[in-house]
C-alpha cells in the first residue's frame, strides 16, 4: 500500500545564515524545515549575528549552531559529511563572492568546498548590489557548477527602495529544496495540466461553477516540476499561489479551457485533466444584468467534453482524467476510461471525509487499463507524487 510521501522527512539540512537583514526570517525557515521532518543545523557568520542572535537559531532548530572556524576544528569536514543537502539563506553578495571564487576564510565558505551534495542558495540584497555586473557574473559560475538559486523576489527593500533583491518566500525555498532532493525521472516528459473551476457566465455578472479549488491540479504540477518535467498549468479561478517554474496559463470559461488545452496539446506528452470542467452551460448568456423580479427559469446545455475530443485524435499525448462522484460509484470511472479513451483514471467519492474539494487531503483510486490501486487518505502532494510513480511505471 502507498505510504504518505514526505520529501524532507528525517533529512539532514546545513543550514547557512549569513549577514543581510532578512536573517531574522532564518527562524521561520528553519522552524517549518523541522515540521516537515527535517534536521537542521546552523552555521552562522560573523556578521549574521549583527541581524540574528545564535540563540535564536539555536532554539529554533534544537541543535547547537556553529560559527568559529577554529573552535571546532574538524567541523568544515564533520557538518558537511552529515548532511544531505546545504542551504544558504540569505546569501548574500559576499558570500556568494567568495564562493564563486574559491576563497575558504570562515567556516560556512570552508564547508561549502568540502560539501559533495546539493546547494540551494537565496539571494538577498540591495537591487544595485544583485544588479552589478561583477556579482552577475560570480552568481553565473556558481550556477554552472550545479547550486541551485531561489529568487530574489522584486518588492520593497530594507532600505525603502523597490527593486530585485528581497530574499524569496519561505514557501518557495522549502520548495527548491525539495526539488533538489528529488529523482528527476520526469525529464523527458512536458506535461500539461488543468486545475480548477472554470465559470459559465448567466449574465455580465453571474455564474454558475463548482467547488474545486485547484488543489489537487496544482499540487500535481509541483511535484511534476520536482520531478524534472516541462509544465504547463491551465488554472480556472484560484487562489492559489502559481507554481514557480510553470508555463501558467489563466482561464475563465470551459471554452477558454478548451481552446488553451487544443493550444497547447501537441507539445505535451502528457496531459492530466485534474479540473473541475463545468458540465453544463446556459443555452443563452443575457448582455444584461437580469432583473431581480420572479422566478428564473434558466434552460441549460452540455459543455464540450475535452478530454473525449482529444482520445478520438490519431496522435495524442498520455490522457489522465479525473472522476470526482458521490458515492462509491467506481464503475462509472472504468467506464468513462473506456468511453473516452484515458489511459488513466483517478476516481475519488467526494463525499468522504477528507476527500474531494478544497480540502489538502483526498482519498483516490488509481485505475488504468492493467490494474487499480487504492490509495488511503493522504495529502494531495503524496496523491500527486502516487499518480506521477504510476505514470512512470506505464511510461517506461
Amino acid at each position: 500500500m502507498k505510504k504518505e510521501r514526505k520529501i524532507l522527512k528525517d533529512k539532514s539540512i546545513l543550514l547557512g545564515v549569513t549577514g543581510g537583514v532578512a536573517a531574522y526570517k532564518s527562524v521561520d525557515l528553519i522552524r517549518r524545515l523541522r515540521e516537515e521532518g527535517s534536521s537542521v543545523t546552523v552555521i552562522m557568520t560573523d556578521a549574521a549575528k549583527y541581524f540574528a542572535t545564535s540563540l535564536s537559531l539555536e532554539v529554533a532548530s534544537q541543535n547547537k549552531v556553529y560559527s568559529d572556524l577554529f573552535s571546532y576544528p574538524m567541523a568544515h569536514i564533520n557538518l558537511p559529511a552529515d548532511a544531505d543537502i546545504m542551504v544558504i539563506a540569505p546569501a548574500t553578495a559576499n558570500i556568494i563572492g567568495k564562493l564563486a571564487n574559491g576563497i575558504a576564510d570562515n567556516l560556512l565558505s570552508t564547508c561549502f568546498l568540502s560539501f559533495r551534495g546539493k546547494t540551494v542558495i537565496a539571494p538577498s540584497m540591495n537591487w544595485r548590489m544583485y544588479e552589478n555586473p561583477i556579482f552577475q557574473e560570480n552568481l553565473r559560475h556558481l550556477l554552472s557548477h550545479g547550486v541551485v538559486q531561489v529568487g530574489p523576489e522584486k518588492g520593497s527593500l530594507a532600505c525603502g527602495e523597490e527593486g530585485t533583491g528581497r530574499m524569496a518566500d519561505i514557501p518557495d525555498i522549502i520548495e527548491s529544496i525539495k526539488a533538489s532532493l528529488s529523482k528527476k525521472d520526469l525529464l523527458n516528459e512536458k506535461i500539461l495540466i488543468t486545475a480548477g473551476p472554470t465559470r459559465e457566465y448567466l449574465d455580465p455578472v453571474r455564474f454558475i461553477s463548482n467547488r474545486s479549488s485547484g488543489r489537487m491540479g496544482y499540487a500535481i504540477a509541483r511535484a511534476a516540476l520536482r520531478r524534472g518535467a516541462r509544465v504547463t498549468l491551465i488554472s480556472g479561478n484560484s487562489s492559489l499561489e502559481r507554481p514557480t517554474g510553470a508555463n501558467f496559463i489563466s482561464v475563465d470559461t470551459s471554452a477558454d479551457m478548451l481552446n488553451a488545452v487544443n493550444n497547447e496539446m501537441d507539445s505535451s506528452t502528457v496531459l492530466i485533466m485534474s479540473a473541475a470542467v463545468s458540465d453544463f452551460m446556459p443555452v443563452k448568456k443575457s448582455t444584461n444584468k437580469i432583473e431581480k423580479s420572479g422566478n428564473l427559469f434558466l434552460r441549460l446545455k452540455l459543455t464540450p467534453d475535452i478530454i473525449s475530443g482529444v482520445g478520438k485524435k490519431r496522435t495524442r499525448p498520455f490522457i489522465i482524467g479525473f472522476a470526482a462522484e458521490s458515492g462509491e460509484r467506481i464503475k462509472r470511472a472504468k467506464k468513462k476510461l473506456k468511453e473516452k479513451n484515458m489511459d488513466m483514471i483517478i476516481f475519488n467519492n467526494v463525499t468522504e471525509t477528507g476527500s474531494g474539494f478544497d480540502t489538502d487531503t483526498n482519498r483516490v483510486v488509481i485505475i488504468d487499463r492493467k490494474k487499480e490501486t487504492k490509495l488511503p487518505l493522504m495529502s494531495k502532494n503524496s496523491v500527486a507524487d502516487a499518480i506521477l510513480d504510476r505514470l512512470t511505471e506505464i511510461r517506461a
